[in-house]
């Protein structure tokens, strides 16, 4: 299967082809560091949370991406934020994108997850960032990997809005892709405008209008330092404990 071939992610729960509790990962040894972007933005690169190598190497675009994707995983909205549960959501995210869709890596190049924390998707997805010229081909939407970057939200958004903390994460990953890659806020769009899903679910869709105008804000505005325009106010598990670094992918993706 091409990693170029989105497929629709979701499509294969409601096949029947994943099952809750299939995936479990193994415990990996993992580190709190992070690497900062140019404007001081941290984001945990793959190392941070034990990625596995990818089964092939990346692609390269070639040129820089003209759009920002925002998705949401479409998983129970967890009250765990700390930084050892984003890690684990990074891990099962790549276990399934690799073993059960047969992707080459993460599909996604950054997450965000509940406790706002930013981390690194697909390989050299971070290091291109800084650099600010091409990009990593991801697989998150189809007819769209080659032109656009694609971050994961973390939570089922169908009903329910972010909370202030991830949001205001969410403003921050994709207003420093914008000043990377000299994106228009207007360029940042939902899954669902591409390709036939819900993702990234109706509250979270409904809000983009404001996350483009908090993002053009974040953009001329010290890292950290935007107030909020148009954000919100204030899996069965997705990683089951067993110790910190293990978990799995639940039955809803």
């Amino acid at each position: 299967m091409s990693q170029h071939r989105p497929l629709g992610r979701r499509s294969f729960v409601r096949t029947g082809l994943l099952t809750a509790g299939a995936l479990f990962l193994p415990a990996k040894t993992t580190t709190s560091a992070s690497a900062a972007t140019n404007s001081g933005l941290s984001i945990h690169d793959r190392a941070s949370w034990g990625a596995a190598k990818p089964l092939r190497r990346v692609q390269y675009s070639g040129q820089p991406p003209r759009k920002i994707i925002v998705h949401h995983t479409a998983t129970p909205n967890t009250q765990e934020l700390d930084l050892g549960r984003a890690y684990a959501l990074a891990r099962a995210m790549q276990h399934y994108h690799q073993q059960a869709l047969g992707w080459s890596d993460s599909g996604q190049h950054f997450t965000v997850s509940r406790g706002g924390h930013l981390l690194e998707g697909r390989e050299h997805s971070l290091r291109e960032l800084r650099r600010g010229e091409v990009f990593i081909i991801g697989s998150h939407c189809a007819n769209q990997n080659t032109v656009s970057i694609g971050i994961e939200t973390e939570g089922n958004y169908c009903s329910s809005a972010p909370s202030q903390t991830q949001y205001a994460a969410l403003v921050e990953m994709c207003a420093e892709i914008c000043r990377q890659y000299e994106i228009a806020p207007g360029e940042i769009f939902g899954h669902r405008d591409f390709n036939a899903t819900a993702c990234p679910g109706d509250v979270l869709y409904a809000m983009l209008p404001g996350l483009r105008s908090d993002v053009a804000q974040a953009i001329v505005t010290p890292c950290g330092a935007w107030q909020a325009i148009g954000g919100p106010t204030p899996l069965e598990e997705l990683v089951q404990s067993a110790g910190p670094a293990q978990g799995r992918w639940p039955s809803i993706y």
